[in-house]
């Protein structure tokens, strides 16, 4: 199987994006919570939620993308599933809910059995369910036009939600961005969007390049087993509550070959 490979430029966006989501999420400050990532795909979204201390599953359609998370040696729990089936998962499993450019398939048919409004309420139905009650979801979308964004809310409001639509940066043909911010509970004041004045480097997108960062390279530029990538990653499983062997001056060190 040939895995796709994961671009710099790629990397940058998907980052961008899940750090608006978890922002729009309203997360317990230093309380790590459980979180599903729906349309997870290689697991980028993941790395930025595992970053932050939080737990992840995430789910994907795309046997190809989940083989590319498990190369990347993500740390979430990965799942092969449909979105437009289900989510199958116990009642109340979740803390919040996140997903980057993937809940806007569901309005295509790509087969004659598949209905999307159907498909989009029984998305939107289990979504529901397996949420602590209370809690939100953010779902970053990329709508065709204004019907389909319509018939996408629609069915999340069938479904039980609250909540409506965030804009980031309304009047930027690059930086546009729709963010679905629903509410499993009573309703909630709905977050403004981000616009060019609140910040000038928030409101294009970063400056990319073609190069191309492999599947080793690990999370914020820090190459994967180094001293300082296994510094970073103790640190996170610290502030996750978990046991670790202290840092020493061998913490990171290569080993010499046994023969």
């Amino acid at each position: 199987v040939v895995l796709p490979r994961i671009s710099s430029r790629m990397i940058d966006i998907q980052t961008k994006m899940t750090e608006r989501a978890l922002e729009l999420l309203c997360l317990p400050e230093n309380q790590p919570c459980y979180l599903l990532d729906i349309g997870c795909g290689s697991g980028l979204s993941g790395d930025y939620i595992s970053d932050e201390g939080h737990y992840w599953v995430g789910i994907d359609i795309s046997t190809a993308m989940l083989d590319a998370a498990l190369d990347r040696d993500t740390e979430g729990d990965l799942l092969l599933g449909d979105m437009g089936q289900g989510i199958p998962f116990r009642p109340g499993s979740f803390d919040g809910c996140i997903s980057i450019s993937a809940v806007q398939w569901l309005c295509n048919a790509n087969k004659k059995s598949d209905i999307p409004a159907k498909r989009l309420y029984r998305f939107f139905s289990s979504l529901y369910a397996v949420l602590v009650r209370g809690a939100r979801a953010v779902l970053q979308l990329y709508p065709e036009n204004s019907e389909q964004l319509e018939l996408i809310t629609t069915q999340a409001t069938r479904a039980g939600f609250t909540g409506g639509v965030v804009v980031d940066f309304p009047n930027s043909a690059k930086a546009k961005k729709f963010y679905l911010c629903l509410f499993s509970g009573p309703s909630t004041f709905l977050p403004k969007g981000l616009t060019e004045s609140q910040d000038a480097h928030q409101a294009t997108e970063s400056t990319f390049t073609n190069e191309r960062a492999p599947h080793k390279m690990a999370r914020r530029g820090l190459m994967k087993k180094s001293r300082e990538w296994v510094l970073e990653k103790k640190a996170r499983r610290r502030r996750q509550g978990k046991e670790v062997r202290p840092d020493t001056q061998y913490t990171g060190r290569k080993r010499k070959p046994r023969f």
